[in-house]
């Protein structure tokens, strides 16, 4: 099966669920035979995701596995992320997949390691039928500008008010 038109989607704001939407539509798509790429920024390949997405066959790469917030060096982590969102126009140009996540991008893009106007290119270049997921706090407005669908998850309550810190399986 191929998508006659791919759109462009975006999950962002404070609140949880951010990537597990994208990833809810990555095994939707792969259930109904479409081929997914999920490009990750700023997580390891040891993620709860990123494990199971083996087990089911999905295509994950990882960049920049260390936000500077945790200690990564700015330099680096900027050469990295270029070289993630270098890689994602390559694989989105190549049509080898229907959907590509690129989870994480938009704080790439408020943390300026990456140049919001270097993926407002790749979204406009993108061929048609490819469908292109970005996730992440702080999406810039002209990304939810050039976007099809964009979801702002909002953070109401959250266990780390109350000092619960990320639970393995539940948040990673």
């Amino acid at each position: 099966m191929k998508l006659k038109r791919g759109l462009v989607q975006v999950y962002t704001g404070n609140g949880k669920g951010k990537t597990t939407a994208a990833w809810g539509q990555a095994i939707r798509a792969s259930g109904q035979g479409l081929r997914v790429g999920i490009i990750q920024f700023f997580k390891g390949k040891g993620s709860g995701e990123a494990k199971m997405a083996r087990k089911l066959k999905l295509d994950v790469y990882s960049f920049c596995p260390v936000h500077p917030f945790f200690g990564g060096k700015r330099e680096k982590l900027k050469k990295e992320c270029g070289e993630g969102l270098a890689f994602a126009k390559r694989l989105v140009m190549s049509k080898k997949y229907d959907m590509i996540i690129l989870d994480e991008i938009n704080i790439a893009m408020r943390d300026r390691l990456i140049e919001v106007n270097d993926v407002l290119s790749l979204i406009k270049e993108k061929p048609k039928e490819v469908e292109l997921i970005l996730t992440g706090r702080g999406a810039p407005k002209k990304i939810m500008e050039a976007a099809d669908l964009v979801t702002e998850m909002r953070e109401i309550k959250h266990p780390y008010q109350k000092e619960i810190k990320g639970r393995k399986g539940i948040e990673y």
